[in-house]
């Protein structure tokens, strides 16, 4: 059966098929996909090079049961400056917490969280967007990159590799200290997950933004519709009833 026999003109289909459920969407699923796969090995490479080339020779780690445990430490080594104006170093550090250290020494707990968010995050993709949100595709794809990311240091490492610090030397004026004693303006070591992640969260609320935006928009002109048809019926009726009478 042709388009014109089945009673559907091409922008029809088109508009039917944009509104369908992400996880019915072969584009959604080859954005989705392309975007983690891509993500997630640009992180494994750039931990694995980092660990083999910043301290000046390559740092073989222990097994992942004694990477876990709070005194294990990374033999000393200076870093190096990635960018001039003291803007970026790479410097080599094991992170047991979240995000920028968060939470340290919860292994298992990180563990059964990320993976539970992995699934919240695929059941996300899959039945709240729809197959035209392509940029919510892409920010799923590089949180769920960044989850996985790290999943696979916390199981297979026994910590999250870190290594880029921004603004190394730099401090806080004033004398200012944050919590943990520190003065730098940015204390943290990171990593390309953590990048991704905040990237991928980013691009979610822009995504949620323009969605909003645009369900604004079609009920202001859905109220202006009824508002001028509300106008144009009043326009069109007898506005006296002796006016009738008269032309009678």
């Amino acid at each position: 059966m042709t388009t014109a026999e089945a009673g559907h003109s091409p922008d029809e289909l088109r508009d039917a098929n944009a509104a369908l459920p992400a996880a019915r969407s072969v584009r959604g699923w080859v954005t989705l996909l392309l975007v983690l796969f891509g993500g997630l090995s640009l992180d494994l490479v750039t931990k694995s090079l980092a660990f083999e080339r910043v301290a000046g020779q390559p740092v073989i780690l222990a097994a992942p049961e004694t990477v876990a445990q709070p005194d294990y430490r990374l033999p000393y080594h200076k870093g190096v400056q990635a960018l001039p104006f003291d803007l970026l170093d790479f410097h080599l550090v094991l992170n047991h917490g979240a995000v920028f250290g968060i939470g340290q020494h919860r292994r298992g707990l990180f563990i059964a969280f990320t993976i539970l968010a992995v699934v919240v995050a695929v059941g996300v993709f899959g039945w709240w967007t729809r197959a035209s949100s392509w940029l919510a595709h892409v920010a799923i794809g590089l949180i769920l990159a960044g989850g996985i990311g790290n999943l696979y240091d916390r199981i297979s490492v026994g910590a999250v590799r870190d290594f880029l610090h921004l603004l190394p030397r730099w401090h806080l004026p004033w004398g200012l200290h944050w919590p943990g004693g520190s003065s730098e303006v940015f204390p943290w070591v990171f990593n390309g997950a953590d990048v991704l992640l905040l990237a991928g969260m980013t691009l979610l609320v822009i995504h949620s933004h323009r969605q909003d935006g645009a369900r604004r928009r079609i009920e202001q002109a859905h109220d202006s519709g009824e508002a001028a048809g509300g106008t144009l019926s009043k326009s069109v009726g007898p506005t006296d009833p002796s006016d009738s009478n008269d032309r009678a």
